[in-house]
């Protein structure tokens, strides 16, 4: 019965939602520019400082190669039979994002991952190490101090907890940007404005509210997923022209009609354009139970026989009345909710009642398991 509630309550938050009318938005939350991007970095580097947490040296040899020779250019040299039991030391991986139009000087967050065994890395310190592109140029330089929001403990009897991923830290504003990435912003005669999701509504209304504030021509749809506009040449000017165009305001195209089943943990959503033609699904389900009741044998009194337990199994299998429920044809959101509710559907019941509807071709949607 909680479950079914549950259940009501969700799809009748979603009915809600979905009842209500395509509101205006902005073109600046439904569309990117071309060539506007950002770019991911990537590199390698070496933590120390730690409390006893780092790289078994035994097991990560990369991590004593890299000591070395960084040592080995501070002016320290270590013989190449010493390995040298580094604790506190720990083998990184580096990761961090690039946002467009940065600048040299300017300061960007970098996520810091173990890449050895090391059980944490609270504490630590990362040392100068690059960040490289794509291309293999080198865009920023890290180093400091890392935020770890996990941490662990272990005793001597072997017995340890963890709290979140203590192998895993944060540096906010933990690289320099050392390299300008170009992009194509301020080439060319136009800009093109690129949906997040592909619609050929969307796209066409989107040019016509452009063409409206500047003028017919000014924008064309090239595909179902951009819209080309004049553009002024001069950078300032264009810098104010985006300004303008991405706070208008437009209706996007209703989105399609779909169903999402996240099979994982049961969650459904139903789209607001989803509806049913004529079909009847029936809905029962059967439980068996089995149950142990042991019997105690006892001999006779004059008998040499022995006490035993005679082990007993019942068996009683139980059948729900099979629920009938019919749909008319292009029923609605609420039908199909109400319809559902009526025979207390678990989430796993639902998606099968779904699927046989998609199977029998009288659902009128697209159906997506993820």
């Amino acid at each position: 019965m909680k479950c079914r509630k549950i259940i009501q309550t969700c799809f009748y938050i979603l009915l809600i939602l979905s009842t209500h009318n395509v509101a205006a938005e902005r073109i600046k939350d439904l569309t990117s520019i071309a060539g506007v991007r950002d770019n991911q970095l990537v590199g390698y580097g070496i933590v120390v400082g730690l409390d006893g947490t780092g790289d078994k040296t035994n097991q990560t040899p990369f991590t004593v190669q890299s000591v070395k020779s960084m040592l080995n250019q501070l002016g320290v040299t270590i013989p190449a039979n010493i390995n040298p039991q580094l604790k506190n030391v720990a083998a990184v991986m580096l990761q961090a994002t690039l946002p467009p139009f940065a600048k040299p000087g300017q300061k960007i967050d970098i996520t810091v991952s173990s890449l050895g065994n090391s059980k944490s890395l609270r504490g630590g310190n990362l040392l100068m190490a690059p960040l490289k592109g794509a291309d293999g140029q080198v865009y920023a330089i890290a180093q400091g101090s890392l935020v770890v929001g996990g941490f662990g403990a272990e005793s001597s009897d072997g017995s340890k907890i963890s709290v979140n991923i203590p192998s895993v830290g944060r540096i906010p504003n933990g690289a320099t940007v050392e390299r300008v990435v170009p992009n194509s912003f301020g080439m060319g005669n136009h800009i093109v404005f690129n949906l997040h999701e592909p619609d050929f509504t969307t796209a066409t209304r989107l040019a016509e509210v452009i063409n409206a504030n500047l003028g017919e021509g000014s924008a064309v749809c090239i595909d179902g997923s951009s819209v080309s506009v004049i553009a002024p040449k001069d950078k300032a000017q264009r810098v104010g022209f985006v300004s303008m165009i991405e706070n208008l305001t437009f209706e996007p195209g209703e989105a399609p009609a779909r169903i999402i089943v996240n099979s994982r943990t049961g969650t459904v959503v139903i789209g607001r354009n989803v509806t049913v033609s004529a079909a009847a699904v029936t809905h029962g389900s059967m439980s068996v139970t089995i149950s142990n009741n042991p019997i105690v044998s006892q001999p006779g009194a004059l008998s040499n026989g022995e006490t035993v337990v005679v082990p007993k199994q019942d068996i009683v299998v139980t059948e729900e009345d099979a629920r009938m429920f019919m749909f008319d044809p292009g029923v609605s959101l609420k039908d199909i909710v109400d319809a559902v509710n009526s025979v207390g559907a678990a989430p796993g019941d639902l998606v099968a009642i779904l699927e046989a509807l998609k199977q029998a071709g009288a659902l009128k949607a697209e159906l997506i398991i993820i």
